[in-house]
């Protein structure tokens, strides 16, 4: 049996469900000022599966996970299907703060699999299950992505007003995700060398990478040597890279000023290419700016153009920050474009050897459909 818990939105939104996963804290547990795992930036995910994929994503750190797509957990967990890059730096295998669904699967799943709730539970993570997804949904796209945290009542019944008062301070003090830099939360923290006799070696600069990334460049036999986010320009330079290859990751691109000024010095000295925030550093390092979405792209059903052969093609997308495209400089094209919105969805600079996308070419989970992404970024143009 399921006990009840709440959503608490910033906003007094406060609606009611039933917990999953790890007990959520009780409102006189939260103390203003500190980030704690059940609080976050409310998100929808338009994915109808791999929800076990999307829950192992470093780029998800920081946010609470909607899943518009109603039934969940009817297939278990896996941990062969985790996303988390090799010697991760984080303490939990679950990446979100928690998992907001409207129906929990409580029955049987395959021999050897584990329950959604178990997985989430063993990750100190939480879910809430019960409530309207689809209003919910609604709510985010018409107003935007709202902070909120999934917590326990005293009486295990109702929220009382002393409870959501406590809830409500704690939310206002909860940063925005606008101005966070959670790089330092992700990413491996030393050299990681995968598939060391591949003909191409591939530096991968590790933001909070997924796995199928690096399983994608193995795919083409590359060596991919995977450092930390902290590793300089010249240590990088140090390692001979065919190509430097710049990862997907949490958080507001615009606030790793480090980053950025690391990829600035590689700019025009070896092969750069870019996934999701790797794309949005590129940007930034060349002059460009970024801007916060409404509510972001994430899931797996989102159209893109390529600009250059007007073929359109599905994508699995993350991300709640994108380029923008009028402060692109002279010689950076815009490659490729999202078919709803015409966001920037990829640039290339064919002078300094540079290409980045903004969605995930690795899916897992999502459409196949754009993995030649990798196939261009080997080429390159020299």
């Amino acid at each position: 049996m399921l006990s009840i818990c709440f959503l608490v939105l910033e906003d007094g939104t406060v609606l009611k469900g039933k917990s999953f996963g790890a007990t959520a804290p009780l409102s006189k547990e939260l103390i203003p000022g500190d980030i704690l795992l059940s609080a976050g930036e409310v998100v929808f995910n338009t994915g109808m599966t791999g929800y076990h994929e999307i829950l192992t994503d470093p780029s998800y750190t920081g946010q609470l996970v909607l899943m518009t797509y109603p039934h969940l957990g009817n297939y278990g967990c896996n941990n062969e299907w985790s996303e988390i890059g090799p010697e991760d730096s984080s303490k939990s295998g679950v990446k979100p703060a928690g998992f907001i669904t409207r129906n929990y699967y409580e029955g049987p799943i395959s021999p050897g699999r584990q329950t959604l709730s178990d997985f989430l539970k063993e990750n100190g993570k939480f879910g809430i299950t019960d409530l309207d997804t689809r209003a919910l949904t609604l709510k985010l796209r018409d107003e935007g992505s709202l902070n909120g945290i999934i917590v326990s009542s005293l009486d295990g019944k109702t929220l009382t007003d002393e409870e959501k008062r406590e809830v409500l301070l704690y939310l206002r003090e909860f940063p925005s995700m606008a101005g966070r830099n959670l790089v330092t939360e992700v990413g491996t923290q030393k050299i990681v060398v995968v598939n060391e006799n591949g003909e191409k070696h591939i530096v991968l600069y590790d933001c909070g990478v997924k796995a199928n990334i690096i399983r994608e460049y193995v795919k083409r036999n590359c060596k991919v040597t995977v450092v930390p986010s902290t590793t300089s320009a010249k240590d990088m330079l140090s390692l001979n890279p065919d190509l430097i290859m710049l990862s997907n990751g949490p958080g507001d691109p615009a606030m790793l000023k480090d980053q950025i000024a690391t990829v600035k010095e590689l700019v025009g000295k070896v092969q750069l290419c870019g996934i999701c925030l790797g794309h949005q550093i590129i940007s930034l390092a060349l002059g460009a700016k970024t801007f916060k979405m409404k509510f972001g792209h994430h899931g797996c059903n989102h159209p893109v153009r390529d600009e250059f052969t007007k073929k359109v093609f599905v994508t699995s997308q993350n991300h709640g920050f994108a380029v923008d495209k009028d402060t692109l400089p002279n010689g950076v094209d815009i490659w490729l474009v999202n078919a709803n919105d015409d966001s920037v969805e990829g640039i290339v600079e064919e002078n300094l050897n540079i290409r980045s996308c903004q969605f995930h070419p690795e899916a897992a989970p999502g459409p196949e459909d754009s993995e030649w992404i990798f196939d261009e970024f080997i080429k390159g143009f020299k």
